[in-house]
């Protein structure tokens, strides 16, 4: 009797709850599903297999930029539009193709399931839908990007290494899990390593002056100066007289981006051991810091010989993106 009166004062808070939600106005949404950078996209089977899909492919499975083998933006899966219900309705990103209305592109959020970003594009036409995916193009990657890291950055937050050594040093905070290790600290340095199956993922992060870097196209010549320097000083290779320098057979890719709503520049690209057999991708931001007159430099790259390293690349940029700078 006891145990049935302590089950029924439960469903009935429980009842009480959803209730006082719903007399505020609030909906009730169940959590999202999916892995990491897994896409779905709800498109008739004759739109997929035609131009529509071509299109979509083009967009949202194009290689992603400074990896050292082609591996898309995100892994796609399609299903037909009369079988989206159910569980399917709780991938936390959707592209939704409908065809027959009026021509555009919607955002939306939290639709089906909590967190999750569902893109609804619309056109009358194939040639209608195409042209709003591709016009639309660099938007609709960047709201399901900012969903992913979001997404991630949750997972990482679950336990979390002290990074107040970092704090205290250069002035910066920064979340990444507590299976990293801080290797190499010093005044103005920190080397951050995390051990895979197949190599190691890799953080340093420093300061440089704000006249270290120019702007406009000199840029990209010399952050490669940059963290070639910092690889020689740092980043020793196995053999002696060995170091991290950045791929000279490969231009890296520059991009203006915005993190703790500071100027930031991104840079992707490969690196490489001088006088040795080893490489990888990597992803360097300079962070302008305008009232300390300097950058902040976080840098994650890799070492997984053989293996895709999208994800890993996606992982570190989602720890550098958590940098703030007190």
């Amino acid at each position: 009797m006891k145990k049935l009166t302590t089950l029924a004062l439960l469903l009935f808070v429980v009842l009480v709850g959803c209730d006082e939600k719903k007399s505020k106005g609030q909906r009730i949404v169940p959590s999202s599903s999916g892995n990491i950078n897994e896409l779905l996209v709800v498109a008739d089977n004759l739109l997929w297999e035609d131009s529509v899909g071509e299109s979509i492919r083009g967009i949202l499975a194009a290689p992603v930029h400074g990896l050292s083998q082609d591996e898309p933006l995100f892994s796609i899966s399609q299903m037909p539009t009369q079988v989206f219900s159910g569980f399917t309705t709780k991938n936390r990103t959707i592209l939704k193709i409908e065809k027959g209305k009026a021509a555009g592109t919607k955002i939306a959020h939290d639709v089906f399931a909590k967190p999750q970003t569902v893109i609804v594009v619309s056109g009358q036409t194939d040639a209608e839908i195409i042209e709003q995916l591709e016009t639309n193009a660099d938007k609709i990657v960047d709201a399901f990007k900012k969903e992913e890291i979001k997404e991630k950055q949750r997972r990482i937050n679950l336990s979390l290494f002290d990074s107040k050594p970092i704090e205290d040093k250069l002035g910066v905070s920064i979340k990444f899990p507590s299976v990293y290790r801080i290797a190499t600290a010093t005044d103005d340095f920190f080397w951050i390593r995390k051990d895979i199956q197949t190599g190691n993922m890799d953080l340093m992060i420093y300061e440089v002056p704000l006249d270290r870097i120019r702007k406009g196209d000199s840029a990209v010549i010399d952050i490669v100066r940059m963290r070639d320097s910092i690889g020689e000083k740092h980043i020793q290779g196995r053999l002696e007289n060995t170091h991290m320098i950045t791929e000279k057979a490969y231009a890296p890719y520059i991009f203006e981006t915005i993190i703790d709503n500071k100027p930031t520049i991104e840079t992707k690209g490969i690196w490489e051991v001088k006088n040795d057999f080893m490489s990888g991708p990597f992803i360097n931001y300079a962070i302008e810091d305008e009232i300390n007159k300097r950058y902040i430099v976080v840098e994650g790259y890799v070492f997984a010989p053989s293996i895709n390293k999208r994800d890993y690349i996606f992982e570190l940029e989602s720890i550098i993106r958590s940098t703030k700078i007190k």
